[in-house]
């Protein structure tokens, strides 16, 4: 089923919750709704359901404007971030009382919950009470209470938020999987980037109830066009550093309190700017001997990984570093830009003056 919001929007007294969002999501596709907390992405997936009433704008599944449409009858199967389960009901019973309540047969309801159970891997809980199951089961269960509804549109309001980070991890595969398994289409939201990195087709970047980015995650990890998307997007964020351009052709420049650093040919500014802000990634500094002179001032040991930040003139930048490395608090460490994977942004407007 294709989604498609128009104009959409939600206001509260004289605070616009949602402001004006235009979406379409392909049929078939799985898009993230990111954004931080209380930005409007829970609104906007609770209108699409049908349990909040908009403002103004248009839902449509399919081409049709579904405003008027009861949510129990928009094929819509919802995940919440509470499992919500029944506590005095099996398994089974959780995942098949929507189907009884729609006088569907028992028969059908035994063969939709074998073949929801053997997706989820709860073929050997059917019989269990929900507080006889550990949290991932239980939300295992939630879905299976979604998907065994056959809905043409899938909505997940932050699944994962109540479970530790390897039950994460493990849960947002198995929910991508089977995502491309049913082809249902899916709107998922989450303020975990690695969520929506991992598993959108496209991302959502919402802020004050405003979509201020609609891609692939490699486009607004790689090419972003505002600074505000380049700051938001990946962990650790992204460096910055007010830079005056100077130099001619080849050997253009850009210089900031504590050093300067020469452009890469094929990543640099073509407007004419003589100021702008660099951006560049953690990942994309490391140590080098040929590099500017900088105060270690905390590190981080993340196993794979050193997390180390350093003073470079007036800015504190995080970059990270060969585990065996020796970088202590204190230290004079000598820092590389690869100025491959430069950024640049306008200093007034923020937009980017590579990608615009």
């Amino acid at each position: 089923m294709e989604l498609e919001l128009k104009n959409l929007t939600k206001i509260y007294g004289k605070l616009p919750a949602v402001d004006g969002i235009d979406l379409r999501i392909r049929d078939g596709e799985f898009v993230v709704l990111l954004g931080p907390s209380g930005c409007g992405k829970t609104t906007t997936l609770m209108m699409t359901a049908g349990l909040i009433e908009p403002t103004r704008g248009e839902i449509r599944f399919d081409g049709k404007n579904v405003a008027a449409v009861h949510p129990k009858d928009r094929q819509v199967g919802m995940v919440f971030q509470t499992y919500a389960l029944y506590p005095h009901m099996t398994v089974f019973d959780n995942m098949t009382f929507a189907l009884k309540l729609h006088r569907v047969s028992a028969a059908e309801r035994r063969a939709r919950s074998e073949k929801v159970a053997g997706w989820l891997g709860l073929a050997d809980l059917m019989d269990r009470m929900p507080g006889e199951l550990s949290g991932g089961q239980q939300q295992r269960v939630s879905v299976g209470r979604a998907l065994i509804k056959e809905p043409k549109l899938l909505l997940f309001d932050e699944p994962l938020s109540n479970l530790d980070a390897n039950l994460r991890a493990s849960l947002r595969g198995e929910i991508k999987r089977l995502q491309i398994e049913t082809g249902i289409t899916s709107l998922y939201v989450t303020h975990d980037q690695t969520e929506a990195m991992a598993m959108a087709n496209r991302v959502a970047v919402i802020m004050e109830g405003r979509l201020i980015a609609f891609a692939p995650p490699k486009d607004l990890h790689d090419r972003p066009t505002t600074r505000r998307i380049a700051e938001f997007i990946g962990v650790p964020s992204m460096n910055f550093f007010e830079t005056e351009l100077s130099g001619e052709s080849r050997g253009l420049t850009a210089r900031f309190k504590g050093g300067e650093v020469a452009l890469d040919t094929s990543r640099r500014p073509d407007d004419g700017s003589r100021r702008a802000v660099l951006g560049i990634r953690p990942q994309h500094l490391r140590e080098s001997s040929e590099g500017l002179p900088c105060e270690v001032r905390n590190v981080e040991h993340l196993g794979r990984d050193l997390l180390v930040t350093v003073r470079v003139g007036a800015v504190d930048a995080t970059f990270y570093a060969d585990p065996a490395s020796n970088a202590t608090i204190g230290q004079t460490l000598r820092v590389g830009f690869d100025m491959g994977h430069a950024q640049f942004f306008d200093p007034k407007s923020g937009k980017s003056l590579l990608w615009n």
